[in-house]
């Protein structure tokens, strides 16, 4: 990307925007006046375009309107005070030294100033609270379909690779301040290939049959027989049986809910290619009070927070 970024581009784009300001100005120019050729007599004919209609219809190569033309040249004038006073040759930052970054910024900073104190006031309350708190509840519903929705849905029922936030089946834990520390700093589940590890590929299909076995899903008895031996690689991470580890983001193994998928060669290509999951850190971009009511709503999903609000 540093090549994009030299001098060079920015005089480049410079120039070729003066360039097509400029030939839009000689094209101009070029059409304001009447195209007439002088025969070798000395008699004048206006030049036509060459188009023909009933054999003697000729269209001729008249000027533009005059209407149309000023419109073109006021065009022109625009275009060079706009770029005279804005961004749009190359570097230069415009008269008025406007940048997109800093309108963005004064609107956030007008934002903060209107919205703050509200936000401040939940993030000194446990989030439990905030949650049963119908302004809360409401704004953090929006910050969910604005910032969380992309990935885990509208309804929050997750997709493909992208965990359902409604049920109480969490990779990391599901209590209110692991919610929390989930969206500030993100998370980076990798699950590595095991085929080296397990074998033939046949040791790839029997695991993949006792790991459904584990949940009583179909799969082949005798098949997983021979996988449960095998499964001790798996073990260190998924917990014997398939429990588990909260702490390291490894999905229990022993219940129906799958993130890629629950069939026999889904689970095979899992064990061969391994998995990787990231999702960002919304700390620096949210701020830890939006954070807060944003946990809030993510947590009331998989619990009834109005049982909260009686306590």
């Amino acid at each position: 990307m540093a090549d994009f970024t030299n001098g060079f581009w920015n005089a480049y784009i410079a120039l070729l925007t003066i360039i097509g300001i400029l030939g839009c100005a000689v094209l101009l120019w070029t059409q304001s006046t009447a195209k007439v050729k002088i025969d070798k007599d000395g008699h004048g004919q206006t030049e036509t375009t060459g188009h023909m209609w009933d054999e003697d219809l000729g269209e001729l190569n008249n000027p533009l309107p005059r209407w149309w033309m000023w419109l073109f040249i006021l065009t022109i004038i625009f275009g060079c005070a706009y770029l005279y006073l804005y961004p749009g040759l190359g570097s230069y930052a415009g008269k008025l030294g406007w940048q997109s970054s800093g309108q963005y910024q004064k609107e956030l900073n007008v934002a903060d100033a209107e919205y703050g104190p509200l936000f401040e006031k939940y993030l000194h309350q446990d989030i439990k609270s905030v949650a049963a708190d119908p302004q809360a509840h409401a704004i953090g519903e929006r910050l969910f379909l604005t910032y969380c929705a992309q990935c885990h849905g509208s309804d929050a029922r997750g997709n493909k690779g992208f965990p359902n936030l409604t049920d109480k089946d969490w990779l990391y834990g599901g209590s209110p301040d692991i919610i929390k520390t989930t969206i500030m700093s993100g998370r980076n589940g990798q699950m590595p290939s095991m085929a080296a590890a397990l074998g033939t590929d046949d040791d790839v299909r029997n695991v993949a049959h006792y790991v459904l076995s584990l949940s009583d899903s179909s799969h082949d008895p005798i098949k997983a027989v021979f996988g449960k031996a095998k499964f001790g690689a798996c073990a260190g991470c998924h917990g014997a049986g398939g429990i588990g580890n909260q702490a390291i983001g490894a999905p229990t193994l022993n219940d129906k809910i799958w993130l890629y998928g629950g069939g026999v060669e889904t689970v095979m290509e899992t064990i061969r290619k391994g998995r990787t999951n990231t999702m960002p850190p919304f700390k620096d971009f949210l701020g830890e009070a939006k954070v807060q009511v944003l946990a809030a709503y993510v947590w009331s999903l998989s619990n009834d927070e109005t049982k909260v609000a009686q306590k």
